[in-house]
């Protein structure tokens, strides 16, 4: 896509007025944001944002419903590291991959000055998601702008370009100004403060995730700093070279970690694609009644280098249970207690599980690995070529109370992602649809059944 002169003038002055909104926002309390009756959330006024921000464009229909949160945090990254992260949109759909579905640059208008994006502009569209099958995901068209200040904090902000080139038929998200400012802190480390802001169409969201993106944690600034956050300390621990070489199982060749750490970041991105509703794949419902059926999509895979050749089939199968996310977690991480992960009885065949948790989310995903591409990765080779088929759960906070105070309860997908044949063009089997139903039956009625015990 390219924009002619009086559109790009356009483009420039929707991001300059939406970064002038963002400080604004970031940076402003009540009456804006009231504190609401409980003292544990934050409530934001509308009426007062369109007094405040006149400027405001009207909502596509009656459907579109405004969701506004803040939130701040200190995360170790330099703040130019940061910043490069965030206006490469490689670096940036890796570094949110559970959030960001998909994103496409379509013009870059201005690359900045001397090479460090001061003054980056550049129009995209981007598909954010939530790792369940019953909840949409969100497509926007933006523009982003990244600028940095004179008392040197750096702000990066997103604005919708819809009123553009009006869409007929309204994308699912418009993004108002949205982004983040981020300071400078010593050792490395930044202090960031991030808003999100959009009028989103809600329609589509299964009940057992309403009350989740209601509450803002499914899409909002907390997933955003709370995966920054977490993402940050990986690459940390990634870059460390201090590592104890007395630890059984710590790989202390430099190469060797960088390769197997990538190799898990391809493994957590292939799940994600595997379990979220995004346009380009289709769930079909297999089977169940109410809220946990289950819910399975085909992919033909051709000349993919991270995935096997043939047919791929995904099921997933989303629930609710009466227990804490962190409770949850523990148990499907520790092996012991999770017997039913993968058939592992093939002696050259190993099992990579990434797990990890914030207070937003938290993933176990594993996938078996060929012991002969393990050896490839762990001597430093690229992983590439290595394919896997990761399988695995997500846990969600259910909307009902964060944090670890136990009064929330756990929205849990199971995935699983099984090579049906290895022949692109083959028909799928009706044995194979009842196999993986049996599957995923079996090891949630186990999970059920296994955490009942643990609560009686």
């Amino acid at each position: 896509m390219s924009f002619n002169e009086a559109e790009k003038q356009m483009i420039i002055e929707i991001a300059v007025a939406a970064m002038e909104e963002l400080i604004r926002m970031a940076q402003m309390g009540e009456p804006l944001r009231m504190t609401s009756l409980d003292g544990n959330t934050t409530v934001f006024n509308e009426d007062e944002y369109i007094r405040t921000f006149p400027r405001v464009a009207p909502k596509p229909n009656n459907h579109f419903k405004c969701e506004a949160s803040r939130e701040s945090a200190v995360v170790i990254m330099n703040h130019i590291n940061l910043v490069e992260i965030l206006m490469d949109v490689n670096q940036w759909s890796t570094m949110f991959s559970g959030i960001v579905s998909r994103v496409m640059t379509l013009e870059v208008l201005s690359t900045g000055v001397a090479g460090n994006y001061n003054g980056a502009l550049q129009a995209m569209t981007a598909e954010f998601q939530v790792p369940s099958p019953l909840v949409p995901t969100r497509e926007s068209y933006y523009v982003r702008y990244c600028k940095q200040h004179a008392d040197g904090t750096w702000v990066v902000v997103d604005d919708s370009l819809d009123t553009l080139r009006p869409n007929p038929a309204p994308r699912s998200c418009q993004r108002r100004p949205s982004g983040c400012l981020i300071q400078e802190m010593p050792n490395g480390y930044s202090k960031v403060t991030w808003v999100e802001h959009v009028n989103v169409d809600e329609l589509g969201v299964h009940n057992l995730y309403k009350q989740l993106v209601n509450s803002g944690n499914a899409f909002g600034a907390k997933r955003w700093v709370a995966t920054l956050d977490r993402q940050c300390e990986r690459l940390a621990s990634s870059l460390a070279s201090n590592i104890p070489t007395g630890d059984v199982g710590v790989i202390t060749n430099q190469e060797g970690r960088k390769s197997m750490l990538k190799l898990a970041e391809m493994m957590v991105i292939s799940f994600y694609a595997g379990v979220s509703a995004s346009t380009t794949h289709t769930w079909t419902t297999l089977s169940g009644t109410g809220a946990d059926d289950v819910r399975v999509m085909t992919r033909k895979s051709v000349d993919d280098p991270g995935r096997p050749p043939g047919i791929v089939l995904s099921a997933a199968r989303c629930f609710w249970l009466p227990i804490p996310p962190k409770r949850v977690f523990e148990f499907l991480r520790d092996e012991n207690s999770r017997n039913e992960s993968a058939n592992s009885s093939h002696s050259n065949i190993l099992i990579l599980q990434e797990s990890c948790t914030d207070q937003t989310a938290s993933f176990v995903i594993y996938a078996p690995v060929d012991i002969v591409a393990m050896n490839v990765v762990l001597n430093g080779s690229d992983p590439d070529y290595v394919a896997l088929l990761p399988s695995g759960f997500a846990i969600l906070p259910d909307g009902g109370g964060m944090g670890d105070s136990g009064s929330s309860g756990s929205l849990l997908t199971v995935a699983f992602q099984i090579l049906v044949d290895s022949d692109p063009t083959a028909k799928l089997s009706l044995k194979s649809m009842a196999t993986f139903n049996n599957l995923i039956a079996c090891t949630v009625e186990r999970i059920k059944a296994a955490l009942s015990c643990d609560t009686a």
